[in-house]
């Protein structure tokens, strides 16, 4: 429905998720929560990047689902077969309208975005927001403290991986903590 207005309780909330270093960020009930989400538009603050894009790739290896990352270089590529590529989708504008047009499910991962965030692609991530069909298609903005341009932060669900140090568990009264 084209100008839907999000209920005020969805708008732009934020979540935090902690782990360590060793354990799996990205895990088929995180993936769920993306997917269920009432935003279109996710960001995922995280200090290692590569670490959450390489658990999405392995996610979409294992469970088959729709997981596609947008480079500069390559356009958008599917995390599951690594040759099937969007032709046509180098530039962030052509990425976007294709999403915004895609009749499939899929959730795109975006990481080098920043300078790419300016008027023509705020305009297309504001309609990808506003999509409410049965297909999902979700935008995902992977990075260390994700800064969008005012107006989008409240359209956006956020994800805050919190790297938990893996401590040495130590005896505390007669009990090991970490």
């Amino acid at each position: 429905m084209p100008g839907a207005a999000i209920p005020e309780g969805n708008r732009g909330f934020t979540v935090n998720a902690p782990s360590t270093a060793a354990e799996v960020f990205v895990t088929p009930k995180l993936f769920e929560r993306i997917v269920q989400s009432p935003q279109n538009l996710i960001a995922i603050d995280t200090p290692n990047a590569s670490d959450v894009l390489a658990q999405f790739r392995l996610l979409a290896l294992r469970t088959g689902q729709s997981v596609y990352y947008w480079q500069a270089e390559a356009g958008i590529t599917s995390l599951r077969e690594r040759e099937m590529r969007v032709p046509g989708s180098k530039r962030v504008t052509d990425a976007l309208r294709y999403i915004l047009q895609s009749m499939q499910f899929g959730v795109y991962l975006f990481t080098d975005y920043a300078e790419h965030l300016r008027a023509p692609n705020i305009g297309l991530l504001r309609q990808i927001s506003r999509i409410r069909s049965g297909n999902g298609r979700k935008v995902v903005f992977v990075g260390q403290q994700v800064h969008l341009p005012e107006g989008l932060d409240e359209l956006v669900e956020r994800i805050v991986h919190l790297e938990v140090g893996m401590s040495r568990p130590r005896l505390r009264d007669g009990r090991w903590v970490t």
